[in-house]
């Protein structure tokens, strides 16, 4: 897997499937690696090629000190385009990955083709709860809240019904960099792009959980209202729905893109 340098800091690049064929980039939740695409992987490369990458203080990336921001994930983004001289993607990003998704719609619209926005937010009103994430995470390590987080990613149903793949996803949590989920969470305390919505032009398709507690429906909703014809699809999930919903979101993603 190649290194891409953004601004001194290397990050995993994965790319694989269809030569000749559109590209499609895909951007990891916080806490994850580009693993957590895994499901997707068969089905998208048949028509795709997919570029895949651990997120700047996450997997196999580099973990640079803090500040983290939206706007230097999207920049990392571009550095990757650059890198492999690809002019043009199709974008899928969930939870953290959306947000880049949005920065990027705005400001970076002609690097971008469609856009698929999944179980995200663009805007938090009170930082506290990642404040309190962020003295626990520093205090206990990723272990103290890895029960509490994976509750939110996956619904009590899916957990029961699939033990190995939520222990796979719980161990993919805890082998997180401390300092680089430290860093991510401070930038999504300082999350408001509200007013970049209007801005994105793109075909943009948001994606919700009917179960997600941490960005519910109506966070989705007030993404989907505010990006000029954006559509949405609801699936039966919680957070991680293109785990806990793999067929279901695969077909979304591959329906919307293809479409004319």
């Amino acid at each position: 897997m190649p290194m891409v340098n953004a601004d001194g800091c290397l990050l995993n690049v994965s790319v694989e499937g269809r030569d000749g064929g559109p590209t499609l980039m895909l951007s990891n939740s916080l806490g994850s690696t580009l693993q957590m695409w895994d499901p997707q992987m068969k089905a998208l490369t048949q028509v795709f090629r997919v570029i895949r990458y651990d997120t700047r203080g996450h997997g196999k990336s580099d973990v640079p000190a803090g500040p983290y921001s939206m706007e230097r994930f999207g920049r990392d983004v571009l550095a990757i385009l650059d890198d492999l001289n690809i002019a043009k993607v199709h974008w899928c990003g969930l939870s953290m990955g959306g947000m880049i998704g949005q920065w990027l719609g705005a400001n970076a619209p002609g690097r971008m083709g469609k856009i698929i926005l999944a179980n995200t937010a663009c805007y938090y009103p009170d930082p506290t709860n990642w404040m309190n994430r962020i003295k626990a995470v520093k205090e206990g390590g990723l272990a103290a809240l890895a029960d509490t987080i994976i509750s939110n990613w996956l619904t009590a149903d899916f957990r029961e019904r699939e033990p190995q793949i939520t222990a796979r996803m719980k161990a993919m949590l805890q082998a997180s960099p401390v300092e680089g989920y430290v860093a991510c969470c401070e930038a999504l305390s300082r999350l408001d792009q509200r007013d970049l919505l209007s801005r994105i032009k793109s075909p943009t398709l948001v994606i919700a959980g009917r179960h997600d507690m941490s960005t519910p429906i109506s966070a989705a909703e007030f993404i989907r209202s505010r990006i000029p014809g954006a559509s949405m699809t609801i699936l039966d999930s919680a957070h991680i729905s293109n785990v806990e919903q793999p067929h279901a979101f695969t077909d979304a993603v591959v329906g919307f893109l293809t479409q004319r």
